[in-house]
């Protein structure tokens, strides 16, 4: 079967990953004084910003599965699911080495703050969520995306049930990916949903994309879905919860963030989709090809990593909304322009960081010895 490339995937990470840009910088340098809830252009800048990681991680479910199940279809998915494996385990890698202070250490400064989890170690453990069960139902399309829609579909759902959760019987190290009570920004749950939400919407797109008006009717019914998502899931909820009587249901409703979510992430779809033909060959395209090594640069810029001194060290919660707003431009373009002149490509950075571990691995090998 001819397999088509979507290139309006490159160009919604191109979105995610400018936003999550501009969102970091302004969210980390403003101040304070100037977060007003009432104030319309602040109330839009944090909408928009809630859209970014639901964006990021069901685009990353997406692109992926895509890419196995069109290595599959060539009959040679070895390499890709070798690739998957690598790939997940050395997003987790770097995930933990972005929050090491080694100048801290070595004068004596020695805190277990990397240990938090943040975006690279849940798409990294989403990667390697998703290779297993490729190699389980790879020969059953139809139950790979049953199954897919339930997982995602059960993590928005049992949300009222982890949103506090605290496991000090764990490991803290395990304890980080399950909970947020040592500083983990993200935890597998949710975000495992909208990984799995981008899956299933893979699975979908290989089995019709090459079937006529299949464009067509995916925008229209991104569209519908995503507006009925947004203005009528919670009331979908409270509904089969008078139903059902199954309180979770009313839990979720309350606090309907995921669903409301993930229909925003629809609709940007559908956009991006629309126009996929005016940006496939674009600025936009080539900076969503690039989406790690901007990851990697801009948190070293911002947070500091491995010195400690980074913007948040000099500017934290100082800047005008102006002085923000300009910054977050010329952030933007400077870690753009590394990106794309010092870092390449994004296998450059999985080239980099692997020989570095691998050095890493062979040097405590020697210690050991």
């Amino acid at each position: 079967m001819q397999t088509i490339r979507l290139y309006f995937i490159d160009t919604v990470r191109a979105f995610a990953i400018l936003m999550m840009l501009q969102g970091h910088f302004i969210d980390t340098l403003i101040d304070p004084i100037f977060r007003d809830p009432s104030n319309t252009m602040y109330s839009i800048w944090v909408y928009f910003r809630g859209i970014t990681a639901p964006t990021f991680f069901t685009i990353s479910g997406l692109v992926f599965m895509y890419l196995l199940l069109r290595a599959y279809a060539k009959g040679d998915d070895a390499p890709r699911i070798r690739k998957g494996l690598n790939r997940g385990f050395l997003l987790i890698a770097i995930g933990y080495s972005l929050r090491i202070n080694l100048v801290g250490w070595l004068t004596g400064h020695f805190n277990y703050n990397f240990l938090a989890v943040d975006v690279l170690q849940c798409i990294g453990v989403s990667l390697i969520m998703l290779v297993g069960l490729h190699i389980l139902l790879k020969k059953y399309s139809y139950t790979l995306s049953t199954v897919l829609a339930i997982f995602g579909t059960t993590c928005f759902l049992t949300e009222p049930l982890y949103r506090n959760l605290v496991l000090p019987w764990l490991p803290l190290f395990l304890e980080n990916y399950l909970s947020k009570s040592h500083g983990s920004v993200f935890t597998l749950l949710p975000w495992l949903g909208y990984t799995a939400y981008g899956a299933w919407l893979a699975t979908v797109f290989f089995r019709h994309v090459n079937k006529s008006r299949f464009k067509l009717l995916t925008i229209i019914t991104f569209l519908s879905v995503g507006l009925l998502l947004i203005y009528y899931s919670s009331w979908f909820l409270i509904k089969l919860y008078h139903i059902t009587g199954f309180e979770l249901l009313q839990a979720s409703a309350n606090y309907n963030y995921l669903f409301t979510r993930f229909g925003n992430v629809l609709i940007l779809f559908a956009c991006f989709y629309t126009f996929e033909r005016f940006l496939k060959q674009s600025l936009i395209t080539k900076i969503g090809q690039k989406t790690l090594s901007i990851y990697v640069i801009h948190f070293i810029l911002i947070y500091g990593s491995y010195t400690g001194y980074g913007l948040k060290r000099y500017l934290s919660k100082s800047l005008t909304p102006t002085e923000a707003i300009l910054g977050a431009l010329g952030f933007i373009v400077l870690v753009c322009f590394i990106s794309f002149h010092y870092a390449k490509t994004n296998a450059f950075l999985y080239g980099f960081f692997g020989r570095l571990f691998e050095k890493l691995k062979h040097l405590f090998k020697l210690i050991r010895h």
